[in-house]
C-alpha cells in the first residue's frame, strides 16, 4: 500500500465526532428497511408512525484537533530519523498502515462483526483496491481486491455516494447487488460505510456478519458509522491516501485455550547449582523467587524413573557438545504427574549446560483426547489448509497425516475434488454457521462431514454414514441437509453469468437460461414470464404437460398467483412440498412436481418477469440455494432487460436499413441485374453495405459500398451516402467527378466513419464501361468462355479520410455473355480467410458455377428470399452466397450485385 505522508504545516482535517448522539443502541432495521445514511451527520429522522426515513443533512460538530484518536500531529515532536536505505516516508506508510489495521479491528469488535476490510481509491480514482482485511479469508475476496468505482457493489456504491450502504440478509443483497451475490454466493449480512472528511471520501470501511433474522446486531449501523469517522479523522493529516494490490491481513489474536509454558535453568555442573527464571519456578509450582538454586531441589521435584536417563544425556552434552533433548515427569502439587520436554546444550568453557524446558501438558493432553475419540476431527486453517488429523480421520479419510497437512484437502483427495465441497468451506467461512454435507469415498463408503467455522480455520468432523436413499435431501443434526451437487450450483451460477453476457436477443437469453439452469439444479420444469402491459406472457418453458401452462397466459399482475405475487413484492417464493403450495393458495392446480421456486425478475427496480422452477420430489431449499436462485433472478433480469432494450433498438435500426437500400432494382433492355444482402448474425446484425443501381442519360451507374460500423450510425450514414451517389450520378456527372463529390460531402458530414464505394457506369448498348473505386476489393469479371479473372482498377482512399483525394478512372468492357459481380467485404473475409484468399474464392465459384443461360431475375433486392432455378442470374447470386448464408455466425453484414450483358 502507498501512502502519503502528513503535508507540512497542515492542521488536522476537521472531520465529524464519531462520538456525538446519534441513532439509539436498538436493533437494526429490519431488511426490507434499506436507506442510506450520508455521512457526515446525523442518521435520518424516522417518522414513528410510517416507519418511513428522511435524511436531515445536519452535520455533527467538527471534532476538536486535539483529541487523542483523531491522530492530528499536536505539538511538535523529535524529528522522524530514517535507518540508513530506508524509502523516503516508510515510517509515515507503517504508521498508516498501523492506524488502519487498528482502526478496521476495533470496527469489527464494536459492531460485533467477524470480518470487515478497508477499500483505498487507486492511484488514477477509477479504482477501489482492497487494502486491509481482518477476518475475511483473502482467496475469497479475489473477485473483489480490485472494483471499478462505477461497479454496482457496495463498496463503490458507498464510496460514490457518501451513504452507508446496509445488506441485512442475503434476499436484499440478491435485489439490490445481483453482482456481489454472484461472487459470494453465501448467507452474510454487510454493510459498507464511507470514510469521509468534509473534503472528501478516503476509502470505504465495510463490515460482515452472520446472517440472521433479527437482522444486523442492536446500534451496528451506529457503531459503523463512528468507526469509519474515527478512522477518516485517524487519516486525515496525510495526503495521497492512495493504495496498491497487495492488501493487509490483519491477523485477529488466537482464540484463549491451554498455553504452552517455556522456562530455561542454566546448570553449572561442578557446582551442581541451578539458576532458574520465573516462568520455570511457576511451571514447578514454587512461588517467584522461592528456588533454593540447590540441584537435589530441582531433583526432587522429577520422577525418580527419569533421573538415570537425563543425567546420562546431560554428561554427553558436556562432553561432546552436542545438544540433548528428553522427555521427564514432574511432580504436580495438586497430585498427579506432568510431562515436561527439557532441550539443552553445552555453554561457555563446557562446565555449564543451558537448557529449554517446555509445558506442553494440556495441549499434549487435548490432543491425546482427541485421538482417543472415534470420530475422525480435523482442522483447516483459514484458507482451507489441513492443519491437524486425528488418527480415525486418517483411517475414514484413507490418507496419511503427512499427505494432508500443509495442503488442501480437496486437492489430496481425488473423491473431494468436487467444486461443491471446496465451496461448503467457503460457505461456513463467510456464513459463519456449521455446515454439514455427505459424500462417498470409493467404492461406496459414505462419509458425513460436518464443519465448525471461526475466525481462525474450521475444525471438522467425519464419521461413517449410511448409503442415503436421495443424498439431496439426507438431513444431518449440524446444518440444513447436504447435497453432494455433481458440479457445485455456485458454478452452474457463474456459468449462467457467463453464457448471459453473450446472449443479445430476448430469444438468446431464453435459451440460455432453459439450456443453464435445470441442469444446475436438479430441476425438471422451468417456465419464463415477461410483464407486458399490466399481464404475464410466458416466453420459453421446458418440461411442463402440453398445454398446462395455457390457462395462465396474460394473467394479470394482480391475481393472486405466487408467479404474480412474487414480482409484486419483489421477494422470492419457495415451497418445498405440495402442502405448503396447496396451504398458500388452495385450489391451484398442480401437475407433478412436488417443490418450487417462485422468482421475482427486477432489473434496476424495474420489474420484468418472473422464473417459477419445478422439483419432482420434496426439496429443502437451504439458505445457499435461496442465495444462489435469487442471484439467478437478478442475473436474468438484467439480461432481459438489457435484451429487451437491443430487441427494440434493432428493429428500428433493421427498419431505417431495410428502408434505405432499393426496393426494386430497375429493368433495363440487354440487362439482367440481381442483388443479394446478409445481415450480419451478432450485435446488432445492421451495418453499412449498400448498393444501387441508377439509370442515368447516358447509361447505367452500378454502386456498391460499405460504411465501417455495425449501428444505426453506420447505416445512417449509408442511406446519406446512398442518396448522395444516386443524385450526382443522376445530374450526369462522370464516375471519378460522383466519387470526388461524395468524399467531400464524407469529410465535411465529418460522421467519425469511413466508407469505401466501387462505381461503375456502364453502356448497354455497347457493353463500355469506366470503373472507379475508392478502397474497395475490385469487381470479378466472368467472361462467355468462363475466364473469370479480377478487374484491374485503379483505386483511391477510402471516403472520408482526405478532402483532396482523387479517384482515377479505368476502362473496361463487358462481352455479351459476361457476367459482373460486385461484392462488399464480408463475403470474403472472415476471421479464419484473408481477404486476399477469400476473393480468390469467390473468383473460383464465380468461375465454376453453372453458366447462366437465362435471364430470369427475380428483380427484387434481396431475392425475397427465394431461391433462383440453377442457370439463371438468381440461382448464380444465391450459389455465391449459400456458403456464408449458412454460416451460424456472420461477423459482417454482406452486399452482392450481379450484373449479365444479354
Amino acid at each position: 500500500m502507498r501512502l502519503g505522508v502528513p503535508a507540512d504545516g497542515e492542521p488536522g482535517a476537521a472531520v465529524e465526532d464519531p462520538d456525538a448522539p446519534r441513532d439509539s443502541d436498538a436493533p437494526d432495521r429490519s431488511p426490507a428497511d434499506t436507506d442510506h445514511d450520508p455521512p457526515p451527520g446525523d442518521p435520518p429522522d424516522r417518522d414513528p408512525s410510517t416507519g418511513a426515513t428522511a435524511d436531515t443533512g445536519a452535520a455533527d460538530p467538527p471534532a476538536p484537533a486535539d483529541l487523542p484518536w483523531t491522530g492530528s500531529p499536536g505539538p511538535p515532536g523529535p524529528p522522524v530519523i530514517e535507518p540508513p536505505g530506508a524509502v523516503p516516508g516508510a515510517a509515515h506508510r507503517d504508521a498508516m498502515e498501523k492506524l488502519l489495521a487498528e482502526g478496521l479491528t476495533r470496527a469489527v469488535a464494536l459492531t460485533s462483526g467477524y470480518g470487515g476490510l478497508v477499500y483505498l481509491p487507486s492511484s488514477d480514482h477509477r479504482s477501489l483496491v482492497l487494502s486491509t482485511v481482518v477476518g475475511v479469508p483473502l482467496p475469497l475476496l479475489s473477485a473483489f481486491r480490485r472494483i471499478a468505482v462505477v461497479a454496482p457493489l457496495p463498496p463503490a456504491e458507498a464510496y460514490r455516494t457518501g451513504r452507508t450502504i446496509v445488506l441485512a440478509d442475503p434476499d436484499e443483497t440478491m435485489r439490490r447487488f445481483p453482482r456481489l451475490a454472484v461472487g459470494l454466493p453465501y448467507a452474510f449480512s454487510f454493510a459498507a460505510a464511507p470514510i469521509a472528511t468534509r473534503d472528501g471520501t478516503l476509502g470505504v470501511l465495510c463490515v460482515l456478519w452472520p446472517s440472521t433474522e433479527a437482522g444486523l446486531p442492536g446500534g451496528a449501523r451506529r457503531q459503523l458509522r463512528s468507526s469509519a469517522n474515527r478512522i477518516a479523522a485517524s487519516l486525515a493529516p496525510f495526503d495521497e491516501l492512495v493504495a496498491t494490490d497487495e492488501p493487509t491481513v490483519v491477523q485477529l489474536p488466537p482464540p484463549s485455550g491451554p498455553a504452552t509454558r517455556v522456562g530455561v535453568f542454566d546448570w553449572d555442573i561442578p557446582g551442581r547449582t541451578i539458576a532458574v527464571d520465573e516462568e520455570l519456578e511457576a511451571i514447578l509450582g514454587l512461588a517467584r523467587g522461592a528456588f533454593d538454586g540447590r540441584l537435589a531441589t530441582l531433583v526432587e521435584r522429577l520422577s525418580p524413573e527419569d533421573m538415570p536417563l537425563l543425567r546420562e544425556a546431560a554428561r554427553r552434552a558436556a562432553l561432546d557438545g552436542r545438544p540433548f533433548d528428553r522427555q521427564v515427569r514432574v511432580r504436580d502439587p495438586r497430585g498427579g504427574h506432568r510431562t515436561l520436554e527439557l532441550r539443552g546444550r553445552r555453554v561457555a568453557d563446557g562446565t555449564h549446560l543451558v537448557v529449554v524446558v517446555l509445558d506442553d501438558s494440556a495441549g499434549s493432553a487435548a490432543v491425546a483426547a482427541v485421538e482417543r475419540l472415534r470420530d475422525g476431527v480435523f482442522a483447516l486453517d483459514a484458507e482451507g489448509m489441513v492443519t491437524y488429523v486425528n488418527r480415525t480421520a486418517e483411517m475414514y479419510l484413507q490418507a496419511r497425516r503427512d499427505e494432508l497437512l500443509g495442503r488442501h484437502p480437496w486437492d489430496v483427495l481425488s473423491w473431494l475434488g468436487d467444486p461443491a465441497y471446496e465451496d461448503r468451506y467457503r460457505a461456513a467461512m463467510l456464513s459463519r454457521r456449521p455446515t454439514a454435507f455427505l459424500a462417498c469415498r470409493p467404492p461406496d463408503h459414505w462419509l458425513a462431514f460436518s464443519l465448525y467455522p471461526d475466525a481462525h480455520g474450521v475444525t471438522g468432523r467425519v464419521v461413517a454414514a449410511a448409503e442415503p436413499a436421495d443424498p439431496r435431501t439426507a438431513a444431518l443434526p449440524e446444518a440444513p441437509p447436504a447435497a453432494p451437487a455433481s458440479l457445485g450450483a455456485t458454478y452452474h451460477l457463474l456459468q449462467l453469468a457467463s453464457a448471459l453476457t453473450e446472449a443479445v436477443s430476448v430469444q438468446e437469453v431464453c435459451a440460455t437460461v432453459l439450456e443453464q439452469i435445470l441442469p444446475g439444479y436438479g430441476g425438471q420444469e422451468l417456465a419464463l414470464y415477461l410483464a407486458q402491459n399490466g399481464r404475464m406472457h410466458l416466453v420459453a418453458q421446458s418440461g411442463y404437460p402440453e398445454g398446462f401452462l395455457d390457462r395462465f397466459e396474460a394473467t394479470p399482475l394482480g391475481a393472486r398467483l405466487p408467479g404474480t405475487e412474487t414480482l409484486i413484492a419483489g421477494s422470492p417464493l419457495f415451497f418445498q412440498s405440495s402442502r405448503e403450495l396447496l396451504s398458500a393458495y388452495p385450489g391451484i392446480p398442480q401437475d407433478e412436481m412436488r417443490a418450487w421456486a417462485f422468482l421475482p425478475l427486477i432489473a434496476s427496480g424495474h420489474p420484468v418477469g418472473s422464473l417459477i422452477l419445478g422439483f419432482d420430489q420434496p426439496r429443502t431449499f437451504t439458505p445457499e440455494d435461496r442465495v444462489q436462485l435469487t442471484a439467478l433472478g437478478g442475473l436474468i433480469a438484467q439480461a432481459l432487460e438489457r435484451a429487451r432494450l437491443y430487441d427494440a433498438e434493432f428493429e428500428l435500426a433493421r427498419g431505417l436499413q431495410q428502408a434505405l437500400l432499393p426496393h426494386r432494382l430497375p429493368s433495363v433492355p440487354g440487362i439482367a441485374i440481381t442483388a443479394r444482402y446478409l445481415p450480419g448474425t451478432r450485435g446488432m446484425e445492421i451495418g453499412g453495405d449498400w448498393y444501387d443501381v441508377i439509370a442515368t442519360p447516358h447509361g447505367l451507374c452500378l454502386v456498391i459500398g460499405d460504411v465501417e460500423g455495425h449501428n444505426v450510425g453506420a447505416a445512417a450514414t449509408m442511406g446519406q451516402l446512398r442518396s448522395a451517389v444516386r443524385a450526382f450520378a443522376s445530374g450526369g456527372s462522370p464516375p471519378a467527378e460522383v466519387l470526388v463529390r461524395t468524399n467531400h460531402l464524407m469529410v465535411d458530414l465529418d460522421p467519425g466513419l469511413l466508407a469505401s464505394c466501387c462505381l461503375i457506369h456502364l453502356d448497354p448498348t455497347d457493353g463500355r464501361a469506366h470503373g472507379v473505386r475508392a478502397g474497395h476489393p475490385p469487381p470479378i469479371l466472368r467472361r462467355p468462355d468462363g475466364r473469370t479473372d479480377l478487374v484491374d482498377l485503379e483505386g483511391g482512399p477510402l471516403l472520408g479520410v482526405d478532402r483532396a483525394s482523387h479517384y482515377p478512372t479505368t476502362r473496361l468492357h463487358l462481352p455479351v455473355g459476361s457476367v459482373l459481380a460486385l461484392y462488399t467485404d464480408g463475403l470474403v473475409e472472415t476471421p479464419s480467410t484473408a481477404i486476399d484468399q477469400g476473393i480468390d474464392e469467390l473468383r473460383s465459384s464465380l468461375a465454376h458455377a453453372v453458366p447462366v443461360v437465362s435471364s430470369s431475375s427475380e428483380g427484387g433486392p434481396l431475392g425475397a428470399g427465394r431461391a433462383g432455378r440453377p442457370g439463371t442470374l438468381d440461382g448464380l447470386a444465391d450459389a455465391l452466397v449459400s456458403r456464408a448464408r449458412r454460416t451460424a455466425q456472420r461477423l459482417d453484414d454482406i452486399a452482392l450485385l450481379l450484373v449479365r450483358r444479354e
